[in-house]
């Protein structure tokens, strides 16, 4: 019976070595969630790692929050806001789409769509947008994105 009891603990200890030695083997061998690049990648409320730039996503958030979300993806790194009027012009009304399509925080990395409405008698019509506006947005999202990143070394 004793010498059950002695074989059933060192089987128990072997098995709970052999499930370290395992974990320990997979944590070395897993990618670090880098992507491949010196960022490390932003987890997603799930736990997965996302495929875009960390200091990208957080600029872009930062540089628009004055706009209503109205969706989110952090795995797939896009964000799209809803209508936002200014209470200065009521008779006008934007709305943008941030696209991060890279782990990499570079310029080619990220693509901002702005649409524009103006109030008519009809009601809210599509206006033309300046086209230096999306430009604008991205170069405050890089910036932004770039202290970020400096503020982390």
């Amino acid at each position: 019976m004793t010498s059950q009891i002695s074989r059933a603990k060192a089987l128990r200890a072997f098995k709970i070595t052999a499930i370290a030695g395992s974990a320990a083997i997979l944590a070395a061998c897993a990618d670090t969630g880098t992507g491949g690049s010196n960022v490390p990648l932003i987890q997603s409320s799930s736990g997965a790692a996302t495929s875009v730039n960390r200091y990208l996503w957080t600029a872009s958030l930062e540089t628009i929050d004055f706009m209503p979300l109205f969706s989110v993806d952090p795995v797939s790194g896009v964000i799209i806001t809803d209508w936002y009027a200014n209470p200065q012009v009521p008779n006008e009304r934007f709305k943008a789409n941030v696209f991060i399509l890279d782990t990499a925080l570079r310029a080619d990395a990220l693509r901002v769509s702005v649409f524009r409405q103006q109030l008519t008698q009809a009601g809210w019509a599509d206006a033309p947008v300046n086209p230096s506006t999306a430009a604008e947005i991205e170069n405050a999202i890089l910036s932004r994105a770039r202290e970020l990143r400096l503020n982390s070394l």
